[in-house]
């Protein structure tokens, strides 16, 4: 089978889409060898984490004609010129990784298309309005070109069969891995060189994610300030700053725990999986995800996880994980004073963790993805 990707992200993006575009065509072409993979995008990156992928005999990449960078239109081969290169005719599939399919494919081409969320469909108000005019109208032209629509979880399949009217029977559910960096066990010493590397406590409740609104870190905060101060344990915040980081820090402040909070920006991808490791609890108090790879990561890593009820949480973070309001910082402090005082329980915790990710792994996901493929 010669199966094409939209890998605009694959190369260009080191975070959420772009680690997924990675995770699947790295999963597709190791496990399942046989067939052969075209990456289309506008432009490439060297980078070590794609040369071990694009190195492969099955991997094909395809980059505009010249005359497309000349005029600084690659994005417009992307949407347009990409359905007239001569390596689309003999592709049996198509795959838009992103929300989004290429224009005038052939139709001789079948079409599957990922969509990871319609947050900004849920919650406009949390985007630029122009954005989310773009974002509707991609994804909902590439829901009706597509011949299969791909979830990430069931909690997108069931906003996609809402909000933009598809059939049930057009959606199918496939989870996602996460990066194999957070397979890896580190020793103690290269955690603690990360440990001193940014100035981390000894022992610390760990979240990730961009500083928003919606990740939800102030009710964490407000949480830290109900735990009493000998079992309470610096909270390490890792992710992009917003202007909500303000707001966070002006509330650590009023309640006088600003002084166990730690934030850290522009963290390398290599140092994550040591600063997860290193973590004795991850907290994820998010509003609403469409997956949450976070907490696939924490499971991966070992470490107890405390997350919100509801949205697609307990797709990503198992029955082993507990879940409380997101907005009640009492209930969020009591779980937190009870995870962190009984070692039984987070050791129970991470056994079932373990047990919950066998479901995520790369051998697993290649398979149903292919049995979609040939079905479709």
């Amino acid at each position: 089978m010669k199966i094409g990707f939209d890998a605009k992200r694959f190369f260009n993006n080191f975070t959420g889409l772009g680690n997924y575009s990675r995770f699947i065509i790295d999963s597709l072409s190791e496990h399942l060898p046989e067939n052969h993979y075209w990456l289309y995008s506008p432009k490439i990156k060297d980078h070590p984490e794609l040369s071990s992928i694009v190195a492969r005999s099955n991997i094909n990449v395809v980059t505009p004609p010249s005359l497309y960078n000349f005029f600084r239109a690659s994005s417009l081969w992307r949407t347009w010129g990409l359905s007239s290169d001569p390596s689309v005719k003999s592709l049996d599939l198509y795959h838009g990784l992103s929300q989004e399919l290429p224009l005038s494919l052939p139709r001789t081409i079948k079409k599957i298309v990922t969509v990871h969320d319609l947050i900004f469909i849920r919650s406009p108000e949390l985007y630029n309005p122009v954005d989310v005019t773009i974002y509707k109208a991609k994804v909902k032209k590439a829901c009706q070109q597509a011949d299969k629509i791909i979830a990430v979880s069931h909690q997108t399949a069931a906003d996609v069969i809402n909000f933009l009217k598809v059939k049930p029977e057009r959606v199918e559910v496939v989870y996602m891995g996460c990066h194999p960096n957070f397979k890896k066990k580190y020793s103690v010493e290269d955690i603690n060189n990360v440990r001193v590397k940014y100035n981390l406590p000894v022992q610390y409740i760990l979240n990730v994610g961009t500083l928003e609104p919606r990740k939800n870190v102030l009710i964490l905060i407000k949480a830290l300030a109900l735990i009493p101060e000998e079992l309470r344990m610096q909270v390490v915040i890792v992710g992009r700053p917003t202007s909500y980081k303000k707001q966070v820090v002006d509330e650590a402040h009023r309640l006088g725990v600003e002084n166990w909070i730690l934030f850290l920006h522009n963290i390398p991808f290599a140092d994550l999986p040591a600063i997860y490791q290193g973590a004795q609890i991850f907290v994820y108090p998010s509003i609403f995800e469409g997956f949450g790879i976070p907490l696939v990561e924490a499971l991966e890593s070992s470490i107890p996880v405390i997350t919100s009820t509801g949205s697609c949480f307990k797709e990503a973070a198992g029955t082993g994980s507990i879940y409380v309001d997101s907005k009640n910082e009492m209930e969020l402090a009591f779980q937190l004073k009870r995870v962190l005082e009984d070692e039984t329980l987070r050791g129970q915790m991470i056994l079932a963790g373990k047990k919950h990710i066998t479901q995520f792994q790369p051998d697993v996901i290649a398979a149903k993805l292919d049995g979609i493929y040939k079905n479709v």
